[in-house]
């Protein structure tokens, strides 16, 4: 992947939305990438990982006991959105696996690499950080409305599923 690829690819994605072109310049040159061919698994359920996951092309699976037969799919990720970024900020074990649904390119960012640029560049630190705040209160908001869902519907079957 070229260097303008791979600036591209950020660009298109969440992460990139409050960037500037420079700013962008900056994180691309910080990011590594990772092509995944089908059913490769990018992160392990139960291990930590210091990473946040960009999705370049393809999906990502959200997969909860992807070892075992009772592998269930629990939700999937397309282009631009981001993956791993609770992990990302406070180096938890995962509670699933990333796995490629297909033909998947990614692009990760180390904390590390991200906490290099607190003294030089800490706009970017602070556009990325919002990023992920952005796409966890998304994920937040959606969890919400299907909480209510369940609830109307477990209220209108009174308590028979």
């Amino acid at each position: 992947m070229t260097d303008e690829t791979k600036l591209q690819a950020l660009r298109a994605s969440r992460l990139a939305a409050d960037l500037s072109e420079d700013e962008c310049r900056v994180l691309s040159d910080l990011v590594d990438v990772r092509d995944l061919a089908d059913d490769e698994v990018l992160v392990r359920e139960g291990t930590a990982d210091n990473r946040l996951h960009v999705i370049a092309s393809g999906t990502l699976g959200i997969v909860k006991n992807a070892d075992t037969d009772a592998r269930a799919t629990v939700a999937t990720l397309d282009v631009g959105e981001l993956a791993g970024e609770l992990g990302f900020i406070d180096g938890a074990l995962r509670q699933s696996s990333l796995v490629a649904k297909g033909s998947t390119r990614v692009l990760s960012l180390e904390r590390e690499k991200l906490e290099s640029l607190l003294t030089t560049r800490p706009v970017i630190v602070y556009h990325v950080m919002r990023a992920i705040i952005r796409t966890v209160h998304q994920i937040q908001r959606r969890l919400s409305l299907q909480a209510v869902e369940l609830s109307n519907y477990v209220y209108k079957q009174h308590g028979r599923y």
